[in-house]
């Protein structure tokens, strides 16, 4: 006469509770993963595969090859925007990171009002964009703004256009989009600052060492984490920057300030739509944000 196994139903009853609780994790990743699909990964995918076609929408999709990427060598739209992106990253990261980290390091002392100032520093953030470019734009007018007024009284002579001029315009966005971003940024170097261990400034400071010494060996190499995020963020922002353009300049005067998204944005939704070529664009633009990105991870895994 056989034996029954007693760690046979054991085992199984183990087994119907791994898999009970494995449903349970999975019906609440579901719904995230399932509008991920949806929202992004299947309409990336087709955006991948529409770069190789022409489509406006309406006609049947046709396979053209590499003839959207030849287009874009001779497309000076293309080139313009591109260059405008890489001019704009290129000034607003850094801005903005000094700019985020001097006023941490501000805020960051015991001074009357700090929390007063650190909210009107974060307001713009927060605010509506549509408002705050009404305000910049009021602010920053060549002919009535309260900034070329009170140059105009400096005995400023050739008065700058600002939003208006080709010269200026690229400029008068960068800032606008430093002073609107720095204060989100502000938060993220305020939480490094305040996990920094203070034993590390005090045995500075019995060493003998200055503010500015402090600053450099102690207080930088201990945000190094919170710095390499900020400048991920900023870039990949810089390089999607699409709502500043438009509120402040509509890409103009000309294309001084038109940049990828936005060159998207007009090829695929403005006048007849090439959803192909668009397509091709993004794959660029993606491209471009994924080496970079990568090019940065690995100079931060050098540093480390």
């Amino acid at each position: 006469m056989s034996q029954v196994n007693p760690a046979v139903p054991a085992a199984k009853r183990k087994n119907r509770k791994a898999l009970r609780s494995n449903l349970v994790a999975y019906s609440f990743i579901a719904p995230n993963f399932i509008g991920f699909c949806v929202i992004t990964l299947v309409p990336m995918v087709f955006a991948i595969a529409l770069a190789f076609c022409n489509w406006d929408g309406v006609h049947e999709i046709e396979f053209i090859g590499l003839q959207n990427f030849a287009k874009l060598l001779t497309d000076k739209t293309f080139k313009t925007a591109f260059v405008n992106t890489i001019v704009y990253s290129v000034g607003t990261v850094p801005l903005t990171l000094v700019c985020s980290l001097g006023l941490a390091i501000l805020l960051n002392q015991n001074v009357k009002l700090r929390n007063f100032f650190r909210t009107v520093s974060f307001f713009p953030y927060v605010a509506s964009l549509v408002a705050v470019a009404a305000v910049w734009n009021n602010l920053f007018n060549p002919s009535m703004g309260p900034v070329n007024m009170l140059l105009s009284k400096l005995g400023v002579e050739n008065l700058p256009r600002w939003a208006a001029g080709k010269d200026t315009a690229m400029i008068t966005v960068i800032l606008f989009s430093v002073w609107k971003n720095m204060g989100y940024y502000m938060v993220i170097y305020l939480a490094g600052l305040q996990g920094i261990n203070p034993d590390l400034k005090e045995a500075a400071s019995l060493d003998g060492a200055n503010s500015w010494q402090t600053f450099w060996n102690v207080t930088l190499p201990q945000l190094r984490p919170t710095t390499f995020f900020v400048v991920i963020m900023l870039t990949i922002s810089s390089f999607k920057v699409y709502d500043q353009m438009f509120m402040i300049t509509q890409g103009g005067p000309g294309n001084a300030t038109i940049t990828l998204v936005y060159d998207i944005y007009n090829v695929a939704f403005v006048n007849t739509p090439k959803y192909g070529y668009a397509s091709a664009i993004s794959m660029v633009l993606f491209v471009l944000v994924l080496i970079i990105t990568l090019i940065q991870f690995k100079g931060s895994s050098a540093d480390n």
